[in-house]
């Protein structure tokens, strides 16, 4: 793919996942624990990683996490999402590149469910200066395994569809 396309697709990509995550955020999702979320945007990371790498997923990230910060809320927002995001993509690309035969997508997708909640709880300790924010672990981690099932699922149908129409070449 030439740098003009990947370009493009990597920008049409952050902002799907800017899209998906502003949609998020007027969910009215009843939560137990503060800023529970589904992870849609998480779809647009597991797709990126298929079909164009562990770097411009990364690189997608990235921009989406500055980007969200300023709409968001800072420092604090940026630190939370880019904790999470990254760990995230840094699992479900291992995952992808070294297991994607035995495990599928939405295993993927759980597992860097996970990560993302797990980086995100590690800043909340550092942010607050106390482990006491372990104690939300097992609720996150059970939500995690929800949601990351949802996205999972809805990467699996997407990346299906795309490999169907063929606008963007699957990577081996």
């Amino acid at each position: 793919m030439n740098s003009t396309k990947r370009l493009a697709i990597i920008a049409v990509m952050v902002s799907q996942a800017m899209i998906l995550s502003l949609i998020e955020s007027m969910l009215p999702i009843p939560s137990i624990v503060t800023g529970m979320k589904l992870g849609l945007p998480n779809i647009v990371t597991l797709l990126a990683i298929i079909f164009l790498g562990y770097a411009d997923a990364l690189t997608i990230v990235i921009i989406r996490c500055i980007l969200s910060s300023f709409f968001s809320g800072g420092l604090i927002f940026f630190l939370f999402s880019i904790s999470g995001g990254v760990l995230s993509v840094l699992v479900m690309a291992l995952l992808y590149k070294k297991m994607s035969k035995a495990l599928s997508l939405t295993g993927i997708s759980i597992a860097g469910a996970l990560a993302h909640n797990t980086g995100q709880v590690l800043i909340a300790c550092i942010v607050m200066k106390t482990a006491a924010v372990l104690g939300y672990m097992p609720l996150l981690l059970g939500a995690s395994v929800v949601t990351g099932c949802f996205t999972g699922l809805c990467s699996g149908f997407l990346s299906s569809a795309l490999k169907k129409i063929n606008i963007i070449s699957h990577r081996s």
